[in-house]
């Protein structure tokens, strides 16, 4: 498709072919069109120009008469003609600039250093920004993309900011409190039933999870708790462990008055052969979101009798209710309070901070906890206008291909796509293939109405856009493993060109650290979106935005807004692409992430990492 939401240049003023071979013909006297046009009118016309003629005579008296009579009608042209000529070359050189500026626009927004960039190969499973990168734009609102970019246009030359920088004023009542002394000191029991291996799998917000849930169980099942190991995944293909990510030391002495937890397994257990005694429990043998009688039932007896188990792949295995009060308030402890980068990370995440606000940021807690001894240093005395931005808005749009693959929707990307989407689940996904074969077809449109449908970047786009945030806004953007590159992209950075990402804030040498490290990479992507003024996600159900998202919440102050989409009514929204005006548009995605933004305490069997307001993890000041 091409580009529909482009606006349409001007047409420049063009010179009559005709009119300028007339104006170039004969030079007899008798017989010249110009003259003759421009000064006809009987004999009086005709003295003026015999009279033109003798003072051409007079000034180049060595020419020949018809050559005097040519450059004379050519002097007298130019002379009536030089302000047209100018105006024309003006505009004309007013548009080329025009045309350059649009296309340097577009050929700058890119979101991958030349040295990382990839081929739509890579669609088997890599680490890739882009794929496709030469396939034309895709654009599947066209009309709407138009109206956005004049309300862009109109709301540059206002001074309203949108009111989305800032939280309800309700959300500022809470506070963060997992961290609170007990009146009456629990402690650790006396006694120890035993060791809890765990080896978790996923990437680094999967294993965060992880992390804390073997903290809670340990607690649960009076067992020390091995530092946790993180599995090898082909997909991931990061060997990172959990002191590459996380500071060993301070993880044990945060939780250390509450669960003991130490390095390696005493060297009598270590030469056990795990699986062999039956202490190996994988996600087969343990439900999802499993309640604390089923491991007491099933996972107690094996530790009391082998004196250890091992968890392998231990990630949602325990659910959030019901839950003794003291477990939820470890699982917050860990998770806000005891899990901190190492320095190398908190590093790279703090010239993230100060790179795209361009100067010093002020300190807030926010910041602190997430990149400790590396803040960014006081604000800078320098005009706002030399200092750059003060504020930017983080996106994290998941619009990966496994994504998109898996949720077997339409995103206009025509036949080529579709095949293309096929043949990536037939060779990542045969199980969903198998299911398909012998289950009741869904059409795109109706997974679409469902909200089932991952958000494109143009839909994204749209979003921002209907909420008031300016053209200028600069954003950060998450991942960036984009499906369609730069042919997807070009909807989204033709109303917002001010898109960055850490591989073009860090140079090759900074990033080269983290380079083969996806997780470490996924850590730098957390600091830069739970640090970020505003935070946009385009699926609440994805780890990362519900980690970062919980974070803000805790850290936030009240200050640390998040927007959530609801894909099914905005669905509804965008059905109507070919009708619906722009303030229409406007309001109805306004309130429907107003309704997102509603505060009120964690809901029974809800996340409390994605929700920590709750009495075992926070505390309300009024």
């Amino acid at each position: 498709m091409g580009k529909q939401g482009s606006p349409r240049s001007p047409r420049p003023d063009v010179v009559d072919v005709k009119d300028y071979q007339t104006r170039s013909s004969e030079c007899l006297p008798g017989s010249d069109p110009i003259l003759g046009r421009r000064l006809s009118g009987g004999d009086n016309n005709w003295k003026s120009k015999v009279a033109l003629l003798h003072d051409l005579k007079h000034e180049y008296g060595k020419l020949g008469s018809c050559k005097a009579v040519y450059v004379g009608k050519r002097h007298l042209w130019f002379r009536k003609h030089v302000k047209s000529i100018v105006f024309m070359f003006a505009l004309m050189g007013s548009l080329f600039l025009l045309d350059s500026f649009l296309v340097s626009l577009f050929d700058s927004i890119n979101l991958q250093n030349s040295s990382s960039s990839r081929t739509s190969s890579d669609l088997k499973g890599g680490r890739t920004a882009y794929a496709n990168e030469e396939e034309p734009p895709v654009q599947m609102y066209g009309r709407l993309q138009n109206l956005a970019y004049s309300a862009l246009a109109e709301k540059e030359l206002k001074q309203e900011p949108s009111n989305f920088w800032e939280e309800p004023w309700k959300a500022s009542l809470w506070k963060p409190c997992a961290d609170r002394k007990e009146s009456k000191k629990l402690g650790q029991p006396d006694k120890n039933n035993g060791y809890i291996m765990v080896s978790a799998n996923g990437g680094l917000n999967q294993q965060r999870v992880a992390i804390c849930n073997a903290v809670a169980l340990a607690s649960l099942l009076n067992a020390t708790l091995v530092l946790p190991k993180f599995l090898y995944s082909n997909v991931w293909k990061d060997p990172s462990q959990f002191g590459d990510i996380y500071q060993e030391e301070y993880f044990v002495n945060v939780m250390k008055d509450e669960v003991n937890i130490i390095k390696e397994l005493p060297s009598h257990l270590k030469s056990l052969d795990i699986e062999a005694i039956g202490s190996l429990i994988t996600d087969a043998d343990i439900v999802k979101e499993a309640k604390p009688i089923d491991y007491l039932t099933k996972v107690l007896p094996l530790l009391l009798q082998n004196g250890v188990v091992h968890l392998l792949g231990f990630g949602n295995r325990l659910g959030f209710d019901p839950l003794p009060a003291r477990l939820q308030k470890l699982r917050c402890k860990c998770n806000f309070h005891a899990l901190k980068f190492v320095p190398k990370i908190q590093e790279a995440g703090s010239l993230l901070i100060r790179r795209i606000r361009k100067y010093d940021a002020a300190q807030r807690m926010l910041d602190k906890q997430l990149v400790g001894e590396f803040l960014p240093g006081s604000p800078s005395k320098k005009h706002d206008s030399e200092r750059g931005p003060s504020k930017y808005l983080a996106l994290h749009l998941r619009f990966e291909v496994d994504m998109i693959a898996y949720s077997l929707c339409d995103f206009g990307g025509g036949e080529k796509e579709k095949r293309e989407l096929q043949a990536y689940r037939e060779s990542h996904f045969p199980l969903l293939i198998e299911r398909l074969k012998h289950s009741k077809s869904i059409s795109s449109s109706e997974l679409r109405n469902l909200g089932r449908c991952p958000l494109t970047p143009e839909e994204a786009a749209l979003v921002l856009a209907g909420l008031g945030f300016k053209r200028g806004t600069y954003i950060y953007l998450a991942s960036s493993r984009i499906y369609g590159g730069k042919s997807r992209m070009l909807s989204f950075t033709s109303l917002y060109p001010n898109l960055v990402t850490k591989e073009t804030l860090l140079t090759p040498s900074e990033l080269a650290p983290f380079r083969n490290f996806s997780s470490q990479l996924a850590a730098l992507d957390f600091i830069a979106c739970a640090t970020a003024d505003v935070f946009a996600m385009t699926d609440s159900g994805s780890q990362l935005s519900s980690l970062v998202s919980g974070f803000r919440t805790y850290y936030g102050g009240g200050h640390a807004p998040t927007l959530r989409p609801n894909k099914k009514r905005l669905a509804a929204i965008l059905s109507e692409n070919s009708t619906i005006g722009w303030n229409s548009f406007e309001d109805r995605v306004r309130n429907m992430i107003e309704e997102g933004q509603s505060v009120f305490i964690r809901g029974y069997g809800r996340s409390i990492y994605r929700q920590p307001r709750s009495p075992e993890c926070m505390c309300r000041t009024h």
